[in-house]
């Protein structure tokens, strides 16, 4: 099985260069070691959409100027989604599978919009973003709640600019 976060093929390139930090990011094993996220595509795709929430926030905290990146990121997030699930053998039912997959981009960037705003839980906020309704462990989810507070506190303290150039990995 090919891995969810496979590169596109040459000569189809991402839309946006914050994408592929947060992929990178998204591959890092402490997710799935530590924060004991399974390691399987379900559990590839929470991480990637959980840091491609908080990217996006912090790209639409540059404010009306920067709609348009959050939007690149964004589409860049469905091309890679597309390509992977036509890998997959998703094609019958592919239009369906990739708008399931943005509107769950999108609860989640709602999810932690709210968090971040200190309107609710941090820790629910990761339960619910990189575990569903799955059981976690406390040391688990720790872990994973420090990893997203950090990468929130980083993405914070640059400027919006580089993150969206993807100078922040």
């Amino acid at each position: 099985m090919t891995s969810l976060f496979a590169r596109l093929r040459s000569g189809a390139p991402l839309s946006s260069a914050a994408y592929d930090p947060a992929v990178n990011i998204a591959r890092s094993s402490h997710w799935y070691r530590a924060g004991e996220i399974p390691d399987t595509m379900d559990g590839r795709f929470a991480v990637l959409a959980t840091v491609l929430a908080l990217v996006t926030l912090r790209i639409e905290d540059g404010g009306d100027e920067y709609r348009t990146a959050a939007v690149t990121l964004t589409e860049a997030f469905i091309t890679d989604m597309d390509a992977q699930m036509r890998e997959q053998g998703f094609d019958a039912t592919l239009g369906k599978q990739v708008r399931h997959l943005v509107g769950s981009l999108a609860s989640r960037i709602d999810r932690w919009r709210r968090a971040m705003a200190g309107e609710g839980d941090w820790n629910d906020t990761v339960r619910r973003s990189l575990y569903r309704d799955d059981p976690v462990g406390d040391q688990a989810l720790a872990h994973s709640a420090g990893e997203c507070r950090a990468l929130a506190d980083r993405l914070a303290a640059l400027d919006v600019d580089a993150v969206i150039a993807g100078r922040w990995s």
